[in-house]
């Protein structure tokens, strides 16, 4: 009979090497270096030389920013959450992963804990950036308040890390496209560049189904603008972490229907 510690020793090892796995192939990766360094300097800088051409205000500047960084920030760290059943299928080899006797669990907390401290660099190299180029303090709203909405970020990045997951068990390599457009398009949705407000009626909907958009709204309120929800925090978490819950039910069943159908053996090929 294991005890708790000899199961907690055992989950910890299963799950730190799901993350040196990540962290391998992201430090061999030439192109991973652009993910957190390159590309997300360059949305940055765009936008924000932007901001600065059309001379916003302090205020309106501020929700511009604190958008761009947002965006940057989950984007790289779903990729990490996606990457961890990407690369096995680049690499031929998915079905290696899962004859090891480890659960979804280990994969995606591992390739988590990787994404954060990959998405969380990119979060505190912009931060800096904006209060050095454009003199705006992301710091402002405190400790508590950044601490919340980088959170949010995070757990809204892991859900579509997941999503992306279960796209490629249930359809194959075909899905892979979807680590770079989803992301983009619910960034859209929620409302990065613009308030959810100016939205047609029925894209709010869909709006108000994504919890970075509750996240968004909570973080620029400190800026002085009102959010157009109510309880914005509650209702960010409560989605995000229901979402979560579903979603690894989900990977669960379209891993066991992979195995059946034969996609993991085709994916390994």
């Amino acid at each position: 009979m294991k005890t708790f510690l000899s199961l907690l020793l055992d989950e910890s090892i299963k799950t730190k090497a799901f993350m040196f796995k990540n962290w391998i192939m992201a430090k061999r990766n030439l192109f991973t270096l652009f993910e957190i360094l390159f590309w997300p300097s360059i949305s940055f800088l765009s936008v924000g030389l932007l901001a600065e051409f059309v001379n916003l205000q302090p205020r309106m500047r501020a929700f511009i920013l604190v958008g761009v960084v947002s965006m940057s920030t989950v984007q790289v760290c779903q990729l990490d959450v996606a990457y961890a059943l990407l690369y096995d299928v680049w690499s031929k080899a998915l079905k290696h992963g899962f004859i090891a006797p480890v659960g979804t669990r280990h994969l995606l907390m591992g390739s988590l804990f990787v994404g954060i401290l990959r998405g969380g660099l990119v979060f505190i190299t912009l931060m800096a950036a904006s209060y050095i180029i454009f003199d705006f303090n992301f710091t402002s709203p405190g400790i508590l308040a950044i601490g919340l909405f980088v959170l949010g970020l995070f757990l809204s990045a892991s859900m579509i890390g997941i999503l992306v997951s279960i796209l490629v068990l249930t359809i194959g390599n075909r899905a892979e496209v979807a680590a770079w457009s989803l992301v983009s398009l619910m960034l859209l949705i929620c409302g990065i560049y613009y308030p959810v407000s100016i939205l047609p009626y029925w894209i709010v909907v869909f709006a108000k189904l994504l919890p970075i958009t509750y996240f968004l709204e909570y973080y620029r309120g400190f800026y002085g603008f009102e959010p157009t929800f109510s309880h914005v925090l509650l209702k960010g978490y409560t989605a995000v972490i229901a979402y979560l819950f579903l979603e690894v039910y989900l990977m669960k069943v379209a891993l066991k229907r992979a195995k059946r159908k034969g996609i993991l053996l085709k994916l390994s090929e």
